[in-house]
Formats: structure tokens, C-alpha cells, sequence
């Protein structure tokens, strides 16, 4: 049950944080200023909201299959090391990866609890 608990509290979290930041990708004229500093073309901003309302299903809606969750966490996992090696190339400093670090601590408690809740 501990683990049940776990899961869904971390799962909830990082979706939220996830959902979040995608509404902002479509909605938010800074996130677009954000991703050209980083040298990202427009387009991707877009692709990446998609993608994170995609993952965000698939570790949220129960009836999926493993495999589609192990993709999703995969994606966010490379979409998080990717976020941080593109803000450290910019010049910016360690304390600029303080959410990125939440959303990736938020991200293994999830994925350990639901790996060993449905082993």
C-alpha cells in the first residue's frame, strides 16, 4: 500500500509539473524567447508540448500496457538529461537545474515504485 501511496503522489507531481510546462510551451510567449536562447528551432517547442501530454497519459491512465509506461519514462528521462545539457551549454550555472533535478528525483521515485508495485 506504502508503495501505491508513493507511486501515485510522485507520478501526480511530475505530471502536474510536466502538463505545466507543456500549456506553457502553447501558451506562454517567454517559453518561445526560452527555446530560441537554447538555439532550438519553433517547431520544437510545440513537438515537445505534445509529447509531454502524450508521456503524461501514458503513466497516468492505468489501463496502458508496461511497455507504453517504459517508453514514457524513457522519453522524460532524455527530455530531462537533454534540458540540462542544453541550459549547461549555455553558460548557466549548476543552481539553473533546480527544477530540472526536482522533476528528475520526482521522476525515479515514480518509475521505482511503479517497477517494483507491478513486479
Amino acid at each position: 500500500m506504502k508503495k501505491k501511496v508513493t507511486y501515485w503522489i510522485s507520478t501526480s507531481l511530475f505530471s502536474f509539473f510536466m502538463v505545466f510546462s507543456a500549456y506553457g510551451y502553447f501558451t506562454d510567449p517567454t517559453f518561445k524567447e526560452a527555446f530560441a536562447y537554447l538555439g532550438y528551432p519553433d517547431y520544437f517547442r510545440i513537438e515537445l508540448g505534445v509529447a509531454k501530454l502524450l508521456g503524461v497519459l501514458a503513466l497516468l491512465l492505468p489501463f496502458l500496457p508496461k511497455v507504453c509506461k517504459g517508453f514514457a519514462y524513457a522519453g522524460f528521462t532524455i527530455n530531462l538529461i537533454g534540458a540540462a545539457i542544453a541550459h549547461l551549454a549555455m553558460g548557466e550555472g549548476i543552481s539553473s537545474l533546480s527544477l530540472i533535478l526536482i522533476a528528475a528525483v520526482l521522476l525515479g521515485v515514480s518509475s521505482f515504485t511503479q517497477s517494483t508495485r507491478l513486479a
